[in-house]
């Protein structure tokens, strides 16, 4: 394994953001193939590999804009208790837009009986934090959303999941979604909460 400096890693890490405004720029084909193979490198439950991404991009990515402000309505009031007006107020137009990222990845968990089911999910979820992290080394921003979940069956229609054998099957569950592409806005990055966070046992 080559050297990798310290600092730089955790630096990396550190400056890992959401961003949610993005250039009118497309993004290469083989950088998407490259951010998808990093996060194909996560570690996952007997080594099952259970993560299936849908790329969307083009026609098909305004197609979803609909999709997207439909989702909004599901977790609108939620957001409206927890964020001052004025970032409420750019979380809504960034529904309505997706923030014009050029790219949606949605990621989905091939669930089986031969894993325990959180297992199954969580190995995703490493998947997508890798695929973040690769973005970000890339010169790309993303976002990851829950969002989707709120519509699940209209967006498994949507991308023509419903129609694999995996998910008559009951075994495709949708997590999440990522929209990603080139940075059109610097945001602060909100501070880490550490408090009761960690307990040491010896």
């Amino acid at each position: 394994m080559g050297q990798i400096n310290r600092d730089d890693f955790y630096n990396l890490i550190a400056s890992r953001k959401s961003i949610r405004k993005f250039k009118k720029q497309e993004v290469p084909h083989e950088v998407l193939e490259r951010i998808l193979a990093a996060a194909m490198q996560a570690p996952s439950g007997k080594n099952r590999q259970n993560w299936r991404f849908f790329v969307v991009q083009g026609t098909k990515r305004d197609e979803y804009l609909q999709y997207s402000q439909k989702s909004w309505l599901g977790i609108k009031d939620v957001l409206q208790k927890r964020l001052k007006p004025s970032l409420y107020d750019f979380t809504e137009r960034f529904f309505f837009t997706l923030g014009d990222a050029p790219v949606l990845i949605f990621a989905y968990s091939h669930n089986s009986t031969d894993e325990r089911y959180h297992t199954s999910i969580g190995s995703v979820y490493m998947a997508v934090e890798n695929l973040n992290l690769a973005c970000q080394i890339e010169g790309l921003g993303c976002c990851t959303m829950g969002a989707p979940l709120e519509i699940k069956d209209e967006v498994d229609k949507f991308l023509g999941v419903d129609q694999l054998e995996e998910y008559k099957k009951g075994e495709l569950e949708l997590l999440c979604g990522v929209v990603l592409g080139y940075p059109d806005h610097e945001p602060p990055k909100a501070p880490r909460q550490t408090e009761g966070r960690i307990t040491w046992l010896k």
